[in-house]
């Protein structure tokens, strides 16, 4: 697919229609891209990125359509594969390119790659490379969302190539059409980008003093209004949580799924939006687009062999890991014999910097006093909501 998006600036990349795993972990819906970009200068050509080494083949095929003769510089914006996969590929094809990148990202090139070190020229936050009429200039940005990323900012033409940030799996035939972005977006920032929010703040500062006029990131659609999705990231790297409750759920016999609706309809006549997961048939990504917002995360499980059930265990690893800006946790839970859940709970959620409501741990199937417990904590949740939400 080439694409030119701005004079002599071309998108290059290759939909990737039909992956439906990402790190075999991450779910893919609607596919993904691997969004490589061909700048021509009057003295100098770079390529932006280039894509997974499953699709190299397809990359050189769309340098050569254009009559791609030289690259003088590969950009190398971020280290991982599906990025930086096939730089071997294009190096072996156009040996005069140099790799330009910074100091860190250099050592995972050639750690991930065994690119030989004389193939390399580093760069330095702020520093700028001449093309001819065409200047880039390099922000260094870690942690969105390895230690080495950087972005590529194209001076003349306003043009923010943003690596990951920004980005969003979704393979589609127009690159510019952002109809039905917005949910991919935020599935991405959920997935990938929303334990590194403190450090996306710093970095969307860093480049607000920039004339941005289109955004390209690696993955996804290219950004033609940038206010779209920098309002959007604004919005979901700030403290702000809605009046929302996640609950994820698993229900070996029936105990718990009897609780979480009565669970469920009791938040409802409170006013509070619900958002339940059953794990057991749940997207994960689904679950993780809905943490970016919520207030409340409550996991209900029962436990297996004393303790939390896999499945259960694997959302509150997720909740950890992804860091969001939920307020409160709470745990709905029910055993036979015996139960370590609210502590093995308290051990898993080091990073998620929430209160705890008093969780409601039930042996065998709830009885009128449980369900009482049950009521009790969907007003506390209430309380807790009408306090940070007024």
């Amino acid at each position: 697919m080439i694409v030119e998006i701005a004079d002599d600036v071309y998108f290059v990349g290759v939909m990737h229609w039909d992956r439906r795993l990402f790190d075999e972990l991450i779910p893919l819906p609607e596919g993904t891209s691997y969004n490589s970009y061909l700048i021509k200068g009057k003295e100098k050509i770079a390529l932006i990125d280039s894509v997974d080494p499953s699709k190299e083949e397809e990359l050189i095929k769309n340098l050569e359509k254009i009559g791609v003769k030289r690259i003088d510089y590969i950009i190398a914006n971020h280290a991982e594969q599906d990025h930086s996969g096939a730089l071997p590929r294009i190096i072996e094809t156009y040996p005069m390119a140099k790799v330009v990148t910074n100091e860190k990202c250099k050592q995972f090139l050639i750690d991930l790659l065994l690119i030989d070190e004389d193939k390399f020229i580093t760069v330095n936050d702020g520093e700028e490379l001449k093309l001819g009429e065409k200047t880039l200039k390099f922000i260094i940005t870690p942690w969105v969302h390895w230690p080495e990323t950087m972005l590529t900012y194209l001076k003349e033409d306003e043009i923010l190539f943003s690596c990951d940030l920004f980005g969003s799996h979704m393979a589609t035939s127009d690159i510019f059409s952002t109809e039905n972005v917005y949910d991919s977006a935020k599935r991405y920032y959920a997935e990938i980008m929303m334990p590194f929010r403190s450090k996306i703040k710093q970095h969307i500062e860093k480049i607000e003093n920039l004339e941005i006029k289109m955004i390209a990131p690696s993955h996804g659609p290219i950004y033609k209004n940038p206010d779209f999705i920098l309002n959007a990231y604004k919005d979901w790297i700030s403290d702000n949580v809605k009046n929302e409750v996640v609950i994820a759920y698993v229900s070996m016999h029936g105990s718990i799924e009897k609780m979480v609706k009565y669970f469920i309809e009791a938040l409802i006549e409170k006013g509070i939006n619900v958002k339940p997961f059953n794990l057991t048939v749940s997207d994960i990504g689904e679950l993780a687009m809905a943490l970016v917002d919520s207030a409340t995360f409550v996991l209900a499980a029962p436990t297996v062999l004393s303790g939390i059930h896999p499945l259960a265990l694997y959302a509150l690893y997720l909740a950890n890991a992804l860091r969001p800006k939920t307020k409160f946790v709470s745990i709905i839970g029910s055993y036979g014999w015996g139960s370590r859940m609210v502590e093995q709970a308290r051990e898993m959620l080091t990073a998620l910097k929430a209160e705890i409501i008093e969780p409601v741990i039930v042996k065998g199937q709830a009885k009128s006093d449980d369900y009482t417990a049950i009521k009790k904590m969907a007003e506390k949740i209430t309380e807790k909501h009408m306090e940070i939400l007024k």
